[in-house]
């Protein structure tokens, strides 16, 4: 069994804000995060051990951004994003 047998996936794009660790200047940047919602119904071809994991499992989100481009055009530098959660359960 796979992911894809037990979520909806959509992708969603979120506002925060961060600050350039060059220039330290704070901007709102958008992040794409990859949404896993659990299907209503179990698929039909799930073995007990399948059904259990499809009973215990939760929606969740994936940080698909990794790096951001600072918007200062003096700057312009690619950094991290730093201390942000790359899974989050809904």
């Amino acid at each position: 069994m796979q992911e894809r047998d037990i979520f909806d996936e959509k992708q969603e794009t979120k506002s925060a804000s961060f600050a350039c660790p060059f220039c330290r200047e704070r901007n709102e940047y958008d992040i794409r995060w990859m949404t896993r919602r659990k299907k209503k119904n179990a698929p039909r071809h799930l073995n007990q051990q399948d059904r259990a994991r499809f009973d215990k499992s939760r929606d969740y989100m994936v940080r698909i951004d990794d790096q951001l481009m600072c918007k200062n055009m003096r700057c312009r530098k690619r950094f991290e994003i730093p201390s942000a959660q790359s899974v989050v359960f809904i």
